[in-house]
Formats: structure tokens, sequence, C-alpha cells
């Protein structure tokens, strides 16, 4: 059956999988944060105000979650001259959420439109966890692995963007042992996908692909599921659960 509509639009995020409920209530407590920002800023101590407004043990308990998908979205990033982690979009929906997982994490990022007359907008930030080379096969929990493809999906992932179009979930990458490790941690997590392929070597020989198999795309959405708003909304659009 479709999701009913409803007025409070965080129902939207039951598209990012099971665990969904908690993460939802940690980002509220962001948002909170955020709104009490410059009160805190006047009263001295920022971190035993978010002390207070928080669960220490609930806060310990999701960062894992949150470090492995921004280390998953990494690989829609460069590292700059002046050795920033830079994170580029053609919008700043997307790299607002990053924000604010940056922020719950208390690492500072700053979002700036790239050129005048480009619509192109960009992350920076100097969070000195992220790392190119990390292996996601260190990974030990479910819960840091299904992060970590949540946030490789929302940066190297698709689907249709035509409602109308037959369903797929694609995974691309330049570099093939990067899916190769990807499609370990889904086959753990019971996800099956199909052959590593390169679509045309004459077009660039180093782009390659995978597509989750038919039978295990209801799976991905529920276990893996999106945080980027351009694909929530493609799924709200058609999606049937």
């Amino acid at each position: 059956m479709r999701l009913p509509e409803n007025n409070f639009r965080e129902k939207t995020w039951l598209y990012a999988g099971t665990s969904v409920y908690l993460e939802l209530r940690m980002l509220k407590l962001i948002n909170m944060r955020e709104k009490v920002s410059s009160a805190d800023n006047q009263q001295g101590s920022r971190q035993n105000f978010v002390k207070n407004l928080s669960d220490p043990s609930e806060t310990t308990r999701r960062a894992p979650l949150f470090k492995a998908y921004l280390l998953g979205a990494l690989h829609d990033g460069t590292f700059s001259s002046n050795k920033r982690f830079r994170i580029s979009q053609a919008g700043t929906d997307w790299l607002k959420f990053l924000q604010k997982l940056f922020k719950y994490l208390d690492y500072n990022s700053w979002i700036y439109k790239e050129g005048k007359y480009r619509r192109v907008y960009v992350l920076e930030t100097l969070a000195d966890f992220l790392d190119f080379n990390f292996n996601p096969l260190r990974l030990r929990s479910d819960e840091e692995k299904i992060g970590y493809i949540r946030g490789f999906f929302d940066a190297e992932g698709g689907i249709p963007k035509n409602k109308e179009a037959r369903f797929y979930i694609q995974l691309v990458q330049n570099d093939r042992e990067k899916l190769v490790k990807i499609k370990k941690l889904l086959n753990d997590l019971r996800i099956k996908t199909g052959k590593i392929h390169n679509p045309s070597r004459s077009v660039d020989p180093d782009y390659w692909r995978m597509y989750v198999l038919a039978k295990s795309q209801q799976s991905f959405l529920k276990k893996i599921g999106t945080w980027h708003p351009r694909k929530i909304k493609t799924l709200r659009q058609r999606m049937m659960i």
C-alpha cells in the first residue's frame, strides 16, 4: 500500500529504512541546537548545553552511523589544495542535510556557491575522520554498513526520475574495487546485486556499474533507503510498500 499523506513532513523519512525513527529523533535535536545556538554562545558553554539537551549515551550510539554515512557520501567529494574536503551539488538541499550531520558530530562545515553564474554549490569541511582511502570492510555492525551504503547510494547511486520508467537501483563508481566492497557489504545484508560491468569501454573505460536485483529492490529500500531529498521525492511519487 502507498504511504498515506501526513501533515508531519518527516514521515517521508520512512524511506530511509527501518531504523529511521530513532534517527529522526536525533535529527530533531540537531534542529533544536540550531534554534538555540545564539543563546548558547551568549551563555558560554555550548558543550554543556548540548549535554543537557540530549542523552549522552544516545549521542554516542548514533555517531558511528552518521560517520559511516558521511564516509560513504564522500565518494561525491574531492580534496582541495587547502586541505579541505569538498562535496559539490547542483542544489543545496542535500548539502544542508550533510551540514547538519557534521554539526551533530561537532564538526564545522561551510556551504558556498562556486562561481557567479554557475548553479553549483560546495560544502567544505576539515572533519578529520573523513578518509578517501577508508576501507568499508572494516565496518563491523550492520548499522554502520547500512549507513555507509546509504551515503554511497546518495552520492553515487541512481533511480529513474520518470515515474513511468521501469524501476531500477544502480550504483556506479570509477573505482571497480570499491564497488566490489560495496557488493560484499550488500551481500552481508542479504541484498543481492548483479554483475559489476562497464557499459561502454569506448565511452569511459573506468566507469563501472552494478544493479540491485529486482528481487532485492524492496529489501534495499527498507534496509538502506536514502537521505537525499531528491531521491526521497522521487520514491515518494512512485514507491509502493
